[in-house]
Parts: C-alpha cells; sequence; structure tokens
C-alpha cells in the first residue's frame, strides 16, 4: 500500500516534464463484406466511397466534432458521446458493420502506440475521508484553470476534463481516472504519467487532498463512499446487484491500471489476445495490492481480482473462446452482441435498456427505444461496458493489475510492451501457453489473486506449466 501524491521526500515527482501528446493516425481499412472481415494474415481494405465507410466516419471524427463552449483559452465541452445529437442514421447496421468497426483498429507497426489508464483514491489528510463531489468538482476545475484543460459537463455537473489526446475522468465511486494518449515510447508514457501526478498534486496539496494508490479501499464500506453524478453509474448501480453480490463494490470500490495496445491485422490481434488473456493472472500477481478490507487484511492478495469472480459473469471474465480455433473479429461481435445493455444515449441523457440485448437494437426491437436503430456510437458505448480481462476495441486493453503507486504505473505498460510489441517474445509467449487448457488459465487466475504461501504458489504455477 503506498500514499501518492502527498507533500513527502519519498515521493518524487518531476516538475520539468514537457507533455507529450503523440495523435493516434492512420487507420488500416474497413471491411466490405463479412468474408473479408474473416481474412487473417492482412488487414483489411477498403474503398473510401462504399456505404460502410460512410457509417464508420460517424465514430472515426468523434476527436474533431465535439461542439464546446469558449471561455477564454479554455472550453467546455459536453459528456462523451458528443456527436450523438448529429448522427442521422441513414441505413441500418448490419454485423457486417460492427465486425468492421473492430477491424478498422488495424494499423501497420510503424503506427502501433501504448496507452495507459490509472485510478487512484482521493482522500482528506485530516480525516482519511473520501473526497466528496464537491472536492472533485473544486480539483477539476483548478487543474483546468491552472493547466488549460477543457471541462467535460453533464448538465451542470463537472465530470471530467480533456486535453488533446489525454483525459481525466470519474469512476463511480469517486476515483480519480487518467487516459492517456496513445504514445510512441515508454518514456513519453512515463512522462505522461508524472506531469498528471505533478498536476494532481499541485492543487491536491492545497486542499488538504491526498491520493492512494491501490487496488481496493482499504478503510471504507461501501456506505462510506459518495456516487458520482453520472448517469450511466445510476444505471449501473441498480443494476449490478441482479447480476452478482460484487458488482458495487467492483463500481465504488476499486482501482485498476491498464494499457491499450494496437495489433497490424486480425492475426496480430488473435496472437496478442490470446497471449494477454494466458498471462493476464501473471500480470494480476506480479502487481497484487489490494489487501485490505475495511481496516482489516482480507485475505487476499488482490482482493480488486476477487471480486470481478461475482460481478458479472456475462460481461466478465477470461473468455475461453478466444482460443477457439474459429475465433477472429466476426466472433468477438458474436459474443458482445450477446452482453445484456446497459444504456443508450440520447439527446444528452442516459435511457436505462439494463438487460436488453443489442441484437434487438440492431432490428428496431428494443423495448426502452421500440422502432429506433442504433448508430456506430451506440455500438462503441455498448463495447465499453464489457469488462474481460483482455477487452477488444479498435485496440486491445490488458486489465488484469491493481491500482498501485506511480512507479507500478510506469512497469505495467513496459511489461506488456515487452511481451507484445516484440515478435520474439509474443512468439515464445504463444509457445510456452499453447497447451494450456481452458480449466488451467481459469485455475492460475483464481489462485493469484489469494493469499498463499510459497510452496503454495509454485505448486499452482507447476500445476500449469
Amino acid at each position: 500500500m503506498t500514499l501518492i501524491l502527498r507533500a513527502s521526500p519519498s515521493c518524487r515527482v518531476l516538475t520539468d516534464v514537457t507533455r507529450c501528446t503523440i495523435r493516434r493516425s492512420g487507420v488500416c481499412g474497413l471491411a466490405k463484406n463479412a468474408e473479408a472481415s474473416r481474412m487473417k494474415e492482412t488487414c483489411v481494405s477498403f474503398s473510401s466511397s462504399s456505404r460502410y465507410s460512410a457509417k464508420i466516419s460517424q465514430v472515426l471524427h468523434l476527436d474533431n466534432a465535439g461542439i464546446g463552449i469558449r471561455r477564454g483559452r479554455r472550453s467546455i465541452v459536453a459528456a462523451s458521446p458528443p456527436t450523438e445529437d448529429a448522427v442521422v442514421v441513414t441505413e441500418p447496421l448490419t454485423k457486417e458493420d460492427l465486425v468492421g468497426y473492430l477491424a478498422s483498429g488495424c494499423k501497420p507497426k510503424e503506427k502501433w502506440r501504448i496507452g495507459t489508464e490509472h485510478e487512484k483514491f482521493g482522500f482528506e489528510f485530516g480525516t482519511l475521508h473520501p473526497m466528496k463531489y464537491e472536492q472533485i468538482a473544486e480539483l477539476l476545475n483548478s487543474i483546468a484553470e491552472r493547466f488549460d484543460w477543457e471541462k467535460v459537463m453533464e448538465g451542470d455537473y463537472i465530470i471530467g476534463l480533456k486535453q488533446g489526446k489525454q483525459s481525466i475522468s470519474l469512476e463511480p465511486g469517486g476515483q480519480f481516472e487518467l487516459s492517456g494518449a496513445p504514445l510512441e515510447t515508454l518514456h513519453q508514457t512515463c512522462a505522461e504519467v508524472n506531469s498528471h501526478l505533478y498536476q494532481v498534486k499541485a492543487v491536491a496539496e492545497e486542499m488538504g487532498i491526498g491520493f492512494l494508490g491501490i487496488g481496493f479501499q482499504p478503510k471504507w464500506g461501501l456506505k462510506d463512499i459518495p456516487v458520482m453524478p453520472k448517469g450511466r453509474y445510476e444505471i449501473m448501480r441498480n443494476y449490478m446487484p441482479k447480476v452478482g453480490s460484487l458488482g458495487l463494490d467492483m463500481m465504488f470500490r476499486t482501482c485498476t491500471v491498464q494499457v491499450n495496445l494496437d495489433f497490424s491485422s486480425e492475426a496480430d490481434m488473435i496472437r496478442k489476445f490470446r497471449a494477454g488473456l494466458a498471462l493476464q493472472p501473471i500480470a494480476t500477481a506480479l502487481f497484487a495490492n489490494s489487501p485490505f478490507t475495511e481496516g482489516k487484511p482480507n485475505g487476499y492478495l488482490s482482493m480488486r481480482s476477487h471480486i470481478w469472480t461475482d460481478t458479472d459473469n456475462n460481461r466478465a471474465g477470461m473468455l475461453p473462446f478466444v482460443f477457439d480455433d474459429s475465433f477472429g473479429f466476426e466472433q468477438y461481435v458474436d459474443y458482445a452482441l450477446d452482453v445484456p445493455m446497459y444504456f443508450v444515449y440520447r439527446k444528452k441523457k442516459y435511457i436505462d435498456c439494463a438487460g436488453m440485448s443489442f441484437r434487438d437494437f440492431l432490428a428496431g426491437k428494443l423495448p426502452c427505444l421500440p422502432g429506433e436503430l442504433p448508430t456506430l456510437n451506440d455500438w462503441e458505448n455498448h463495447l465499453t461496458t464489457i469488462f474481460p480481462e483482455v477487452r477488444l476495441k479498435r485496440y486491445l486493453e490488458m486489465r488484469g493489475a491493481d491500482g498501485g503507486p506511480w512507479r507500478r504505473l510506469c512497469a505495467l505498460p513496459a511489461f506488456w510492451v515487452g511481451l507484445l510489441y516484440d515478435e520474439d517474445s509474443l512468439q515464445n509467449v504463444l509457445d510456452m501457453t499453447a497447451d494450456w487448457t481452458t480449466g488451467e488459465r481459469q485455475m492460475l487466475r483464481n489462485k493469484v489473486k489469494e493469499r498463499v504461501n510459497s510452496s503454495g504458489w509454485k505448486k499452482a504455477i507447476q500445476n500449469v506449466v
């Protein structure tokens, strides 16, 4: 358990970091038909004049289409997705379109980037109580004014900040998250982390606020955690107890750090997805950092990992089908279509569609919006509500690590970049894990979160290897 951002000689935060913002560019292309989406060895190429290209442009222009209100040098932007009112559905989406959306993430190796996301708990120095929303709002407003970030609003509430390709957002219990820009090198990633921590520290110190880098809230119970004023979280909070016993703990009392990585083709995506899933328990073990609950040891090295085993198994876990010979973009779309929905975003409001089917939405038969058809924005939003140990969007997210101190925030991307962006390392991982069964991968995930002695660890690893 490590305290970060507190005024102390033991917490070194670089103050002379140059902010690096490298824009993600280059899209491999978009599929013309379902057969093209199954190509395993090369990126799919498309005509820019195709019907599908017009549809995908609804999503690809998101970063530039938001309408903001300029105030001095800063602006205020609406809560994401900022373009939903501008999207007009001219033709129904098809499964082919959804497959092509994922395939559009393919890019040549020289355009691969590294994205890092990390969360942390804010607390009052004097009382150790979690930050209230009013304090978080003051912190966000002050960071925006002092360091030239754009404010992200939901109604009258400030819920985040945006600066170039970086964003700061709030998790359900006020966990403070940086979603970093897609960067070219690990050095840039670490510089970004340090720049963010410096900015947060500079403002939070003046408010008597500190931050804790850890995977699970170590002191306070659910009743003590403030609820953030975000519409999607209210829907999730009502739905979670229906599908698992620990979903609210996941929402309000966990923090993670994750790494987002690119792929060059469907075949490259498959290889990285399989390697990432096989080794995700190893990352969980290496970065385990959540041993306390409400002031006492909880019996786990990673309580956060344990919580995911009973949050909502329809949308979490180790995804055994990724190791099937038939796996590809289309099979992930089939999986995602069957994950129950949370919401649809319309007219700057979240509409509760919890438990409903995106397949019905495609057919215009969604009970909460009868007759209405989804846009690619809706599909993009739906993909963010799926929580497996490795998640596919237009890139791959490695999601198995606990939140931690700033040194680990730099270490996790180094771990995954070394394994997945180096061809020899990636092939070695695939060779080493090729004969692991579904049961063995699941056993390893179950074991690494538990507190066991060294002989127990050795036995668990030997059972797999």
